[in-house]
């Protein structure tokens, strides 16, 4: 049972600080949230965690795209670890942090990268710094996130990936939020990225009461199309070794694609900043034989095929959105080999043909998609009509994805919201907004302003009911300063004329 009369005197004091953003009563302290009982879950440990103290054992793996963290200055906090069995074959292993102090009453849930198979704890550290309790979890195994066997023969497992874990997670994180403080948060956002973006997306689907506001960048949706495209940008290279494409030769396509591509906003400024750029990669064909400075025949009809995307050789339709002009920094993680990206040949080799000795170049981009899509679809797919319940509750959706990512093309969100805006009613438009990032790869980085404070935006947009009309993004503290605006698609930001391109406010959405 939890006491609610020996409050240790750091939490007093942290209940009476100024810092609290709410009228909290502290019903436990941190240690007693062991004695939680909660349906088909296990608290492991709940452990005080004083400010600028925590040294993560290792840190979670988040995948590509993934940046460091400095866990330096976290404010002090209560680091709950748990794990949750709905299924006799689940093992879903989670962390909730509370602040000891400062608590704004809200609660931010945050995602995975690519399979998963860890907690990313770097996700849950800018929550709580800004004063939410948070979460994560492992998504049900432990493994590398390249990996996608872990659900070979453990149909359980692929459920509690696609959509149960993180489900349950909230669950739990919200009863220990209302046991540590007696108080339900009074908001609770969903923020994340790629995985973690889908996540957000299957929470809308499939559990839209879990949050009132999420915020999906990049998001791995649909996830069976995102394998077969992943396979199929590996194929394009590497199922003859004539079309290999190393990496130097991605620079100097992208050299190639700023030289086309990048005035087109009326802006030189190294950052493709528009959709559709019809940069043909035939302009760098060698003239005779192969060279450092131009791209064989081979590598030409690869290039095309990677930003054409996959389509069904039977009927010529498109199955999977290509890559932008713009991406091709990342490309060559999809393409390096021996093998396509290991994250989509896992899947298919141990999941959908279930066959150690099978070879990619033999993939049938007609019958072998429908065999993937039986299999994975209803578990790992969120359809863009699936989160009308969602929005006609009046919650919010905050898309984005950067332009240059070359891990998860752009188009695949482009097309999910438009096919959302097609057949979505008045009330359900004015609850979700699209913003493209120009010059971001995946889920940060790349040759524009990545950094973007996507948690104030969704948190702000639930609080006051305001869509967001223009969001700023900004260059890392290690670049040269430089801000640009975001605008909500499909405007764009537009050059005034006047004062530095560096500064947000010389442009304007329209």
């Amino acid at each position: 049972m939890l006491l609610r009369n020996s409050i240790p005197a750091w939490l007093a004091g942290a209940a009476a600080s100024a810092a609290f953003h709410t009228s909290v009563v502290l019903a436990a302290p941190c240690a007693q949230l062991t004695d939680l009982k909660l349906a088909h879950a296990t608290i492991n440990s709940a452990e005080s965690i004083a400010a600028g103290a925590f040294k993560p054992a290792a840190t979670g793996g988040g995948g590509p795209g993934a940046p460091a963290t400095d866990y330096g200055h976290l404010p002090a906090f209560c680091r709950v670890a748990g794990t949750l069995r709905p299924t006799a074959d689940s093992d879903i292993n989670f962390e909730v942090w509370l602040p000891a102090s400062g608590w704004n009453g809200k609660f931010v849930g945050t995602g995975n990268g690519v399979w998963a198979g860890s907690i990313v704890l770097s996700s849950m550290a800018e929550p709580l710094a800004k004063g939410y309790a948070t979460m994560a979890t492992d998504d049900g195994h432990q493994g590398s996130p390249l990996d996608g066997s872990f659900a070979a023969g453990h149909p359980e497992k692929l459920v509690d990936f696609g959509y149960r874990a993180v489900h349950e997670t909230t669950v739990a994180a919200k009863a220990l939020i209302a046991a540590f403080y007696d108080k339900a948060p009074s908001r609770s956002l969903f923020v994340s990225c790629s995985t973690g973006g889908r996540q957000g997306l299957m929470e809308a689907y499939r559990y839209p009461k879990d949050y009132d506001g999420i915020s999906a960048m990049a998001p791995a949706n649909p996830m069976v199309g995102l394998m077969v495209a992943s396979l199929w940008t590996g194929v394009a290279t590497l199922k003859d070794p004539a079309s290999k494409i190393p990496p130097p030769k991605f620079a100097l396509v992208h050299k190639a694609v700023l030289q086309a591509c990048d005035a087109r906003d009326g802006v030189t400024d190294g950052i493709v900043s528009r959709l559709g750029c019809d940069f043909d990669p035939q302009v760098l064909q060698c003239k005779t034989g192969d060279g450092p400075d131009c791209l064989t025949a081979p590598q030409v009809v690869a290039l095309r095929a990677i930003y054409a995307g996959v389509h069904n050789p039977r009927t010529g339709e498109l199955l999977y959105p290509g890559f932008e002009p713009g991406s091709e920094g990342m490309l060559p993680l999809l393409t390096m080999g021996p093998e396509p990206f290991p994250v989509a040949t896992t899947f298919f080799r141990a999941l959908v043909f279930q066959d150690p000795k099978w070879d990619f170049r033999n993939f049938d981009y007609d019958h072998d998609v429908e065999r993937s899509l039986q299999l994975g679809h209803a578990a790992l797919d969120v359809p863009p009509s699936g989160v009308e319940a969602y929005l006609a509750g009046g919650r919010k959706l905050l898309l984005s994805h950067g332009m240059a990512d070359g891990l998860i093309p752009t188009r695949s969100t482009v097309n999910f919201y438009t096919a959302l805006t097609q057949h979505a009613g008045a009330k359900e438009l004015a609850n979700t907004r699209l913003f493209l990032v120009p010059g971001m790869g995946h889920c940060g980085g790349g040759e524009g302003p990545s950094v973007i404070d996507t948690i104030s935006t969704i948190d702000g947009w639930v609080g006051t009911g305001h869509a967001p009309q223009r969001i700023i993004a900004r260059n890392p503290p290690s670049a040269a300063t430089r801000t640009r605006p975001l605008c909500p698609y499909p405007q764009q930001a537009v050059y005034s004329g006047q004062g530095s391109t560096d500064e947000e406010q010389n442009f304007r959405c329209e």
